[in-house]
């Protein structure tokens, strides 16, 4: 299930042009600027590549402590931003959380960073 924030973010992304063609409108520089906010912090780029490379295509939350050297809170926070900017999706198995990358998700913002 999406969340009304992940819905708005991907579909802004989807109908921006790259930002050196043409003015960019005020809401989609916000909701950009909120997505490249999520992706700049090592620990949060760190998880990221984590659960995208993961054999499974997914990681549980009990295995990115370890890799990242952070407490489970703080590695659920900087997940629960990643998940809030639409770049994974969190599905809830016992008492585990497991993520996901969302599927397009870095490519529609590579397009809007794209010249040319």
């Amino acid at each position: 299930m999406s969340s009304p924030t992940l819905l708005a973010l991907t579909d802004v992304t989807a109908r921006c042009a790259p930002i050196t063609r043409e003015a960019m409108p005020a809401e989609q520089a916000d909701l950009l600027a909120r997505k490249l906010k999520a992706l700049a912090d090592p620990a949060r780029l760190r998880l990221l590549s984590i659960v995208a490379a993961s054999p499974e295509d997914e990681a549980c939350v009990c295995d990115l402590t370890e890799p990242v050297g952070l407490s489970q809170p703080t590695v659920s926070h900087h997940l629960k931003v990643l998940v809030d900017a639409g770049y994974l999706t969190r599905s809830r198995r016992g008492t585990w959380a497991y993520y996901r990358l969302v599927p397009g998700s870095l490519d529609a913002v590579s397009k809007l960073l794209v010249t040319g």
